[in-house]
């Protein structure tokens, strides 16, 4: 049985193999600040896209993503931003990954 930070890892492998198959590049993973952390930096058509992944089997996963948990992630993207001079266009996306069959 994987323990949650394997569980988070499988996820966020499987959400990486999508943006790749749609295109985007992969700038970063695991990003942390003081603020928090993005799972997913990536890049399309000059945009950045920081991406939340949320993966589970026996509830919403969407419901992870609370206030506090978004406040956190615009406080890191910002910081992020700030920290490599980037003035390209961004957005904050999310990946939901549900009943993630677990071995």
């Amino acid at each position: 049985m994987l323990n949650s930070r394997e569980k988070g890892k499988r996820g966020e492998d499987r959400a990486v193999e999508f943006l790749k198959s749609k295109g985007y590049s992969i700038v970063e993973r695991n990003f942390y600040s003081k603020f928090g952390e993005i799972d997913i930096i990536a890049e399309r058509e000059g945009v950045y896209h920081f991406v939340e992944v949320k993966s589970g089997t026996s509830f919403e996963p969407i419901y992870n993503i609370n206030h506090s948990k978004l406040n956190k992630i615009v406080k890191t993207m910002r910081f992020y931003l700030q920290k490599f001079k980037i003035e390209s266009p961004y957005q904050i996306d999310a990946i939901i990954i549900k009943d993630e069959v677990q071995f």
